[in-house]
């Protein structure tokens, strides 16, 4: 089996890609940095010598790297069991006094990367009438908040892809989940004061992964909620 998962040097993205890799997944992550995405591949493979762990540098928000990322999947695996769209900037910020392109920027590597890739993929799936795609929403994909800005608008359009993606894909048995966290705790979170027990484990959205994936072929997890216990900070 075959995993894919995007922004996976560290964070969620790794979190799956571990949780992937030992239950017996080859994975192939991608990430921008080289040097955090080798020490994840190290690390990943190291704890799991049976599996492949394949690394590719990426920048998800330039369309031609994406493109060129998706012909190194296929070549390198025959099927793509799972996709999990993964890769996203987390800038917040009200609309009115963030930096000009800024809505471009976020747009580019939290929806079109998405976009671009899975369409890359996705006729093999069909093909063989199998495969499941996870896209990482968020809990800002469903309730606007204050400083949600550019960020909060390109989580909306991330659950639209995910919803539309799965009517069109209701019957060609490929099954698509959105997942939606609420804070976690990652790298998107340095320089917040907030006790670690405030926020949920990245390992937990891992986890659900692996609970969605593994329900019986006839089912499909649709949307996942994730919060911290107290809610949302």
């Amino acid at each position: 089996m075959n995993a894919v998962i995007t922004g996976a040097s560290k964070g969620i993205g790794k979190a799956i890609a571990e949780k992937l890799a030992a239950e017996g997944f080859n994975v192939m992550i991608c990430a921008r940095g080289a040097a955090s995405l080798e020490a994840a591949k190290e690390a990943i493979q190291q704890k799991n010598p049976a599996v492949t762990v394949t690394a590719v540098s990426v920048d998800m928000g330039d369309k031609a790297q994406v493109l060129a990322f998706a012909q190194q999947v296929k070549s390198t695996f025959d099927t793509v069991d799972i996709l999990v769209n993964n890769a996203g900037i987390f800038i917040p910020g009200a609309l009115h006094e963030e930096a000009d392109g800024l809505l471009e920027k976020l747009m580019a590597v939290n929806v079109y990367s998405a976009y671009h890739l899975t369409r890359a993929l996705l006729p093999a799936m069909m093909a063989r009438r199998s495969g499941h795609i996870f896209n990482m929403c968020s809990t800002a994909s469903h309730h606007a908040y204050p400083n949600g800005g550019s960020y909060s608008i390109t989580k909306y359009a991330l659950l639209g892809f995910s919803k539309n993606l799965r009517r069109e894909l209701t019957g060609n048995n490929i099954r698509v989940t959105s997942i939606s966290p609420g804070p976690t705790l990652t790298a998107s979170w340095d320089g917040f004061e907030a006790a670690p027990d405030r926020m949920m484990p990245p390992e937990d959205i891992a986890g659900v992964v692996w609970s969605a994936w593994s329900m019986a072929p006839q089912t499909v997890v649709e949307d996942i909620t994730l919060r911290p216990m107290l809610g949302d900070i």
